[in-house]
């Protein structure tokens, strides 16, 4: 075990974050109107009392850049844990199907599957980890039948009080970052260089953003209000409902 350097954390993070705004405005700049609209629910517009195209607009679009935040963000957590854990553990991204880090520590192999917070998945999806880690020891196994293997599901904010799950581990929030770092301190050790730039990349991202808006709101307009400026609910269900012929 080696001790980790919070300097190279941060410079990790200076160096890496753009990568997060850049896949944020490359998300936005590539949204099709016509492909949001299918995939939202036209009643619940009608049940909020949503009477404008712009309050529609940013419903959906609001709604979908969480979303896909929330995943890419998860994406790029992915990689600073698995850098820190190689700076201390020597640990690498394992080419294992479901499983997105490896390291050794004490006699045993980690694997590791790590997700964005607690409450990631339903129980098929629970059920699809547990499979993966079955078939991630099996392989291991393999070539190794002494390998004393242990699997983690790592969270990397949020709680869980009831860490064993039987057959596997959950770690999340501070007990995960812990336990990739070997310091207690990581998880708010990395909270002050994510916000490196984070102002000069966020006006960037609300240009493009209010560009979007405007260019969509129009486009919703042409599309799905009549000549008096009202929508037409009927032509918006049927857009996005209506079976083929």
């Amino acid at each position: 075990m080696a001790n980790l350097s919070i300097d190279d954390v941060i410079e990790y993070v200076e160096q890496n974050i753009s990568v997060f705004h850049e896949k944020r405005i490359s998300k936005i700049s590539k949204l099709k109107l016509k492909e949001v609209i299918r995939k939202k629910n036209p009643y619940l517009f009608k049940a909020k009392y949503l009477q404008t195209a712009e309050a529609i607009i940013k419903e959906i679009v609001n709604a979908y850049i969480s979303s896909s935040e929330e995943t890419m963000f998860g994406d790029w957590l992915e990689g600073l844990a698995i850098f820190i854990n190689q700076k201390v553990y020597s640990g690498w991204k394992s080419g294992i199907k479901g499983i997105d880090l490896e390291f050794d520590k004490d006699g045993i192999r980690y694997i590791v599957a790590i997700k964005s917070g607690p409450n990631w998945g339903n129980s098929s999806q629970i059920e699809k980890l547990i499979n993966n880690f079955n078939t991630s020891k099996k392989t291991l196994r393999t070539s190794n039948s002494n390998l004393n293997i242990v699997c983690i599901n790592g969270c990397c904010y949020g709680k869980d009080n009831n860490p064993d799950k039987g057959s596997y581990y959950k770690y999340c929030g501070q007990v995960f970052w812990e336990f990739i770092g070997g310091n207690e301190n990581i998880y708010t050790d990395i909270i002050e260089p994510l916000g490196h730039k984070a102002k000069e990349r966020n006006d960037d991202y609300m240009i493009k953003y209010s560009q979007m808006i405007n260019r969509f709101t129009k486009e919703f307009i042409e599309l799905f209000c009549d000549d008096s400026g009202n929508i037409d609910w009927n032509k918006l269900v049927k857009f996005n409902s209506e079976k083929k012929i």
